[in-house]
C-alpha cells in the first residue's frame, strides 16, 4: 500500500502543470507557423487584388489559353514542333481548364497559389539559417518584390519554377545540416520538376554549388548529375525547336545597369547581414552566401550565356528573387538588433522602400502593364475591319488573339492556308508568297497588323511580300494603335 502511494507520488510530480508552458520543440514549431502567416496572407491578398486586370490577357497566356485547352493528342502533336519547353505546365493548365472552365481567374489562380508557397518558402530558409524574425523579414521582401508581384498575376510557368526552387533550396538547406538521403532525393525530385516545367531552372544549380561545403560536395555531384540526366529528353528536343526564342534581341545595356544596381543593393544587404563577424553565426554566414548565390549565379549566368546568343528575359530567372529577399531580409533583421538609432532608420527605409513600390504594384495592376494585349487587339480588329476586307498580319505573333478568342474577326486572313489547330503550331501556316500576292492584289481594302516601332518582327520572303505589295500597290488610310499592335488601314489609291 506504501510503496503505491510512493508510486503515484511520482507520477504526479513528473505531470507538468496545467499552465506550463510549451515545451522548446512546441514553441520552435508555433513560432514557424507564426511567421509564414504573414509572409503567406500578403502574397495572396497582393496576388489576388486587381488579378482581373480588366480580363486583359498578353500575348503569352494567350498561347497558355490556346495550347492547353487542346485535346490532349492535339497538344501532344503541337509539344513535338512548338514549345515542348511548357509542355509540363500546359498539361498542368489543361486539366484545370477541363476541371474549372477556361478563365481569366483561372488560368493566374495557380501563379498566385505558387508565389504563395514561395513565400513560405523564403521564409523557412531565412528561419532555420537565422531565426524567426529573420524568416517573417525576408518572407515579407520577397511578397511585396515587384518582379514576384508580376509573375504572380500571370498565366504562365515562372511562379511555378520560383516556388519549386526555392523549396528545392530548402532540401538542400536540410540535406547538407543532416545528410539524409530523403533530403538528397527531395531535392532531386524538387528541382528536377522546376527544370521540366522550364529548362532554365538548371541554373539555380550554379547558385547551390556555391553554398555547398566540401563534405556534401560528393552528395551534391550526383544530386546535380541527376537531375541532369533527368532533364535531358526535354533539352533534345528544345534543342530543335530552338528557332523559337530567334525573336530574342541582344540583352539591351539598360538591363546591365539595372541587374548591376541590384546587385549594389545585393552587397550592400549581405555587408549588413555580415556585420559584427563576433556576434553572427555560423549559419547567418550561410544564409549570405546562399542568398548572393541565388541572386547573382543564374542571371549572372544567364546575361552571360546572352553574349553568345541572346537568351536573356527576366522572367526567366525570376526565383532569383528569392536570393535577394533573404538578403534584405537579413540585413533588416540585423539591424533591428543593433541601436536604437540604427533600428528607427531600418525602419524609415523599410517604410520608404515599400511607398516607392506602391506606384509600381498599380500599375502592374493596370490592362497596359504587360508587352501587348491581345483582348483589346481582338476588339480592335472587330471594329475596324469590314467583311469584305483582307486582313495581313505583318507580324504572325499578333495572330495569338484567336488562341484566347474564338470569336471571328470579319474579313479574311489572305496569308493563312491552315489554322494554329489544325497544323499543329501556334499561329497556323500560311501560303507561298506568290499566292499571297495574288489574294493582296484581289482586294482593295487591305487591314494590316503589326507590331509596334522597335519591336524586331519577321524578315523572311514572306514578310518582305506583306509589305512590298501594300507600299507598291496600296495607300495608308488610317493607323490605331494598340497596346503592343499596330492596325492600319490600307486601299487601293482612290478608294480611302
Amino acid at each position: 500500500m506504501q510503496e503505491t502511494a510512493i508510486a503515484a507520488a511520482r507520477t504526479l510530480r513528473l505531470r507538468p502543470p496545467p499552465s506550463a508552458a510549451p515545451a522548446p520543440r512546441t514553441r520552435a514549431v508555433l513560432g514557424r507557423r507564426r511567421v509564414l502567416v504573414v509572409p503567406v496572407l500578403l502574397t495572396l491578398v497582393l496576388g489576388l487584388w486587381g488579378i482581373r486586370r480588366g480580363d486583359a490577357v498578353w500575348h503569352d497566356e494567350a498561347v497558355t489559353i490556346g495550347l492547353a485547352s487542346r485535346d490532349l493528342p492535339d497538344l501532344w502533336q503541337t509539344l513535338g514542333r512548338v514549345d515542348a519547353v511548357h509542355g509540363l505546365y500546359y498539361l498542368l493548365m489543361h486539366s484545370l481548364f477541363d476541371a474549372l472552365g477556361t478563365d481569366v481567374l483561372v488560368l493566374r489562380l495557380p501563379s498566385v497559389l505558387a508565389t504563395a508557397a514561395a513565400a513560405s518558402g523564403v521564409a523557412m530558409l531565412a528561419v532555420r539559417l537565422a531565426g524567426p524574425r529573420a524568416g517573417l523579414c525576408a518572407g515579407t521582401v520577397f511578397a511585396v518584390l515587384p518582379g514576384v508581384q508580376q509573375y504572380a498575376q500571370e498565366g504562365r510557368s515562372y511562379a511555378l519554377v520560383c516556388a519549386l526552387v526555392v523549396w528545392a533550396t530548402y532540401a538542400l538547406v536540410r540535406a547538407v545540416e543532416r545528410g539524409r538521403r530523403s533530403m538528397w532525393a527531395a531535392y532531386v525530385g524538387l528541382l528536377l520538376a522546376a527544370c521540366w516545367l522550364h529548362e532554365f531552372a538548371v541554373l539555380a544549380v550554379a547558385a547551390h554549388a556555391l553554398f555547398v561545403p566540401r563534405a556534401r560536395r560528393r552528395a551534391f555531384a550526383a544530386s546535380a548529375v541527376s537531375v541532369a540526366v533527368g532533364l535531358s529528353p526535354l533539352v533534345l528536343v528544345s534543342m530543335r525547336q530552338s528557332s523559337q526564342v530567334g525573336w530574342l534581341d541582344a540583352t539591351q545595356s539598360v538591363e546591365y545597369v539595372r541587374f548591376s544596381l541590384m546587385v549594389g543593393t545585393a552587397l550592400a544587404a549581405a555587408a549588413v547581414a555580415g556585420a559584427r563577424r563576433r556576434t553572427r553565426t555560423a549559419r547567418e554566414g550561410r544564409l549570405v552566401a546562399l542568398g548572393l548565390g541565388l541572386f547573382l549565379a543564374p542571371t549572372g549566368l544567364l546575361m552571360l550565356l546572352s553574349l553568345a546568343k541572346p537568351l536573356y528575359l527576366d522572367r526567366y530567372v525570376v526565383y532569383g528573387a528569392a536570393g535577394l529577399a533573404l538578403l534584405l531580409g537579413a540585413a533588416f533583421n540585423r539591424a533591428l538588433r543593433l541601436r536604437k538609432g540604427v533600428r528607427a532608420g531600418a525602419v524609415v527605409a523599410a517604410v520608404v522602400a515599400c511607398a516607392m513600390v506602391v506606384p509600381t504594384a498599380l500599375e502592374l495592376r493596370t490592362s497596359a502593364s504587360r508587352s501587348d494585349d491581345m483582348t483589346a487587339l481582338a476588339a480592335t480588329l472587330r471594329e475596324t475591319t469590314r467583311p469584305d476586307d483582307g486582313v495581313v498580319y505583318l507580324s504572325v505573333k499578333r495572330r495569338a488573339w484567336e488562341l484566347a478568342d474564338s470569336r471571328p474577326v470579319a474579313g479574311v486572313d489572305l496569308a493563312r492556308a491552315r489554322g494554329p489547330a489544325a497544323s499543329h503550331s501556334l499561329y497556323g501556316t500560311e501560303v507561298t508568297p506568290d499566292e499571297l500576292r495574288a489574294r493582296m492584289l484581289a482586294h482593295y481594302r487591305i487591314v494590316a497588323v503589326d507590331s509596334p516601332p522597335g519591336v524586331t518582327v519577321e524578315d523572311d520572303a514572306m514578310a518582305r511580300v506583306k509589305r512590298n505589295t501594300l507600299a507598291d500597290h496600296f495607300n495608308a488610310c488610317s493607323v490605331r494603335t494598340t497596346d503592343g499592335s499596330v492596325i492600319t488601314v490600307y486601299a487601293r489609291p482612290g478608294h480611302c
